[in-house]
């Protein structure tokens, strides 16, 4: 097996920003230059190669995160072009888990937007190096200076502008670049299709040699060499600029920006030869690390082909040719049509029979994979988001992949009752494709309820269960994923006896519960004596309490960040089975956490207004009515920007609320936040509705 192309000149990025900040655009566009498609496809007439999904080309928006390779320059791309809106958020999440770079389009008239500082965050938080392209520099209104201030402020991060635009508005034409110090000239067309380098225009030398200084002051900052040329007075070769600038970009010290307008074809050139420039290789990042899924102890894979192989599954799809594809990235090793995969998270193996080169929703059969590589296969048996594919010889867990929790519930019933099946079928693979989906029965109703991320998120669902599974149904009005939580630590006990005659049922346990940080989620700690209850019993209460958490004891909500401590338990020698410790363990649990006061929490949204200044007052005085919280206003572009945090449960309906207030003149873009403590009021009012108990008041 030899390797078609050197593993450095292999890059992994994404495309991803704020919605309609041109990412998919800017694919299309990569995807022509670099002659993978000969013609351009265009979001508004719905021809994007990407957007392949018939409700992302009727929409005009991405749902999904959709795969490409492409070639420039000597080097092998491979991009992942993601959703922008909020509702699909998860896209954005399993990508960035898998990618070594990652290009963060930013408009030039809104800057940085909602959308751009959550996936910046999930940039942050899997340490992707980034370059900034801020799009749409044709457009009027557009203002770079306050875009690179933004990135500074609300992204915390270092921009360094390694180009200036020439012009902008109608009169943007192309960009300077300061390390090779030369014009990219797309000319004053509507549409630029041929561009020209030229040296930088008299008229402009003093304004590019002062921008060229401040680069290279920021970038001694990074690197001793260009410190010392800085110093000394003396000008850095081009060469040595952009491998310091790789270096700062790599380390994720500095943040490089370049300037274009995607929509016209002008700047997208100087943004490929970026690509390959300054983001990083798979050799340049950290080995992965994971874990032996027996001995637990810390396994390293570096990008290479001599490497044991391992491999992560980021993402499942349903395909109406192959059945179920998954998506991986190769950290490590090379195999080829007919190895066997080991899954080390299910503990199975299966032997692959055709792996897939993916460019959107077509394919290209491959017989050999290797490091660094993103593919598709067909999928194993009872995979899954997240599971490590592996040699059996060498196994190892890589880190999974964590989702964001929806934030909504609906009712969803079949249209007939003989699609009961088919609706559950078309579900349980939605599901399975797509993370935050989650379906569940209302343990009071019966009823199935789907969560998710938002309306979109179950408008695109209910459409996608119809076109490709043929189910019809009924939706009900959504409704907030409240959960439950508790305040202080308490404890409880609990003994199932049961005596049918012969053999009986005997299970007690004694469980201590206490609260933990939010977003910490649950946690089982044994603190018995050795020997007082048999493992599997101890193994049942573990798996009794884990399912009381499905169903809080306020109002029925799951439980979330509970410590639940086992301190005490006994078992009889011939009548306790798991099952009796099971509901011993849940018995317990419940009547713990009855004791330690619970809480509901609601999800709280971050949200941005905008709107001209004259409907401020009314903006204000509304989110205000809905229990918001203003956190600051700033003018952007002659309009006002509201951002605030608002309960969910308070904004359904909000669009024609701010429509009817403003004139039409308003937009907003909302995203989750966190869970919060729902005020008392507004808690013993939803546990009214919801049972029909007495007063929460009552209950502390």
């Amino acid at each position: 097996m030899t390797r078609p192309y050197p593993i450095e000149n292999v890059r992994n990025i994404g495309i991803m920003a704020h919605i309609d900040a041109g990412k998919t655009t800017t694919t299309e566009r990569i995807l022509y230059y670099t002659g993978i498609t000969y013609k351009m496809g265009e979001v508004d007439e719905g021809t994007a190669v990407m957007d392949w999904m018939a409700q992302e080309q009727e929409r005009g928006i991405t749902i999904t995160s959709a795969a490409t390779t492409c070639y420039w320059n000597d080097h092998r791309i491979n991009i992942i072009d993601t959703p922008g809106h909020v509702d699909f958020t998860a896209e954005v999440e399993r990508s960035l888990r898998i990618l070594d770079g990652a290009v963060i389009l930013l408009c030039g008239v809104g800057g940085v937007e909602p959308q751009s500082e959550t996936v910046w965050r999930q940039a942050d938080k899997y340490r992707v190096p980034r370059i900034v392209f801020i799009n749409k520099m044709d457009r009027v209104g557009v203002d770079p200076e306050r875009a690179l201030n933004q990135i500074r402020t609300r992204l915390a991060a270092q921009p360094l502008a390694i180009q200036i635009p020439s012009g902008r508005e109608d009169s943007f034409r192309g960009v300077i670049d300061l390390v090779d110090m030369k014009e990219y000239d797309w000319g004053t067309e509507l549409v630029g299709s041929d561009f020209e380098v030229k040296p930088i225009p008299e008229e402009r030398q003093a304004e590019v040699r002062k921008a060229r200084l401040e680069m290279l002051e920021l970038l001694s900052d990074t690197d001793e060499h260009i410190m010392e040329l800085y110093l000394e007075g003396k000008d850095a070769p081009p060469a040595e600029i952009k491998r310091a600038i790789r270096k700062a970009t790599i380390s994720g010290k500095l943040v490089p920006v370049l300037y274009g307008a995607s929509f016209r074809n002008k700047g997208v050139h100087p943004l490929l030869d970026a690509i390959p420039d300054y983001l990083p290789s798979p050799v340049d990042i950290l080995p992965v690390v994971g874990h032996h899924p027996r001995t637990n102890q810390v396994e390293i894979r570096k990008a290479s082909d001599e490497e044991p192989f391992a491999a992560l599954v980021f993402k499942l799809q349903n395909d109406p040719y192959v059945g179920t594809l998954a998506f991986f990235r190769v950290y490590s090793g090379k195999a080829r049509i007919g190895s066997v995969f080991y899954n080390s998270v299910k503990d199975e193996e299966e032997r692959v029979s055709r792996l897939l080169e993916m460019h959107a929703n077509k394919r290209k059969e491959v017989k050999e994979i290797f490091a660094g590589d993103i593919m598709s296969m067909g999928s194993m048996k009872n995979l899954s988001t997240g599971d490590t594919l592996c040699a059996k010889n060498r196994p190892i867990v890589l880190e999974s992949i964590r989702f964001p929790e929806p934030v909504l519930s609906v009712i969803i019933e079949p249209k007939s009752k003989v699609e009961h099946a088919k609706l559950a079928n078309a579900l349980a693979k939605l599901s399975n494709e797509d993370p935050t989906i989650k379906v569940l029965r209302d343990p009071m109703t019966g009823q199935t309820l789907v969560y998710g991320m938002g309306e979109l998120h179950f408008e695109i669902l209910m459409d996608r269960m119809a076109r490709e599974f043929g189910v019809q149904a009924n939706l009900g009005k959504p409704q907030v994923a409240y959960k439950e939580t508790i305040l202080k630590a308490a404890e409880g006990e609990a003994k199932y006896i049961r005596q049918t005659g012969g053999r009986g049922q005997y299970g007690h346990s004694k469980i201590s519960i206490e609260p933990l940080k939010r977003g910490e989620g649950f946690l089982f700690v044994e603190k018995i004596k050795h020997g007082i209850l048999p493992k599997e019993f101890i193994s049942a209460i573990h798996d009794g309490v884990r399912e009381s958490l499905e169903a809080g004891v306020l109002a029925g909500f799951p439980m979330t960040d509970v410590r639940a401590t086992l301190t005490d338990g006994s078992y009889h020698e011939v009548d306790s089975t798991p099952i009796a410790f099971k509901i011993a363990g849940s018995m317990a649990f419940k009547d713990a956490a009855s004791r330690a006061v619970p809480v509901l929490l609601e999800p709280i949204m971050k949200l941005e207004v905008i709107s001209p200044d004259d409907y401020l007052g009314d903006i204000v005085g509304d989110l205000n009515a809905r229990r918001g919280k203003i956190e600051g206003m700033e003018m952007r572009g002659g309009s006002r920007v509201i951002n605030a945090l608002v309960p969910l449960a308070e904004m359904f309906g909000y669009v024609t609320i701010l429509r009817t207030v403003t004139q039409g003149r308003g937009v907003f873009s909302m995203e989750f936040l966190e869970y919060e403590t729902t005020p008392l009021q507004v808690m013993e009012e939803i546990v009214a509705r919801i049972e029909g108990r007495v007063s929460y008041s009552n209950r502390l």
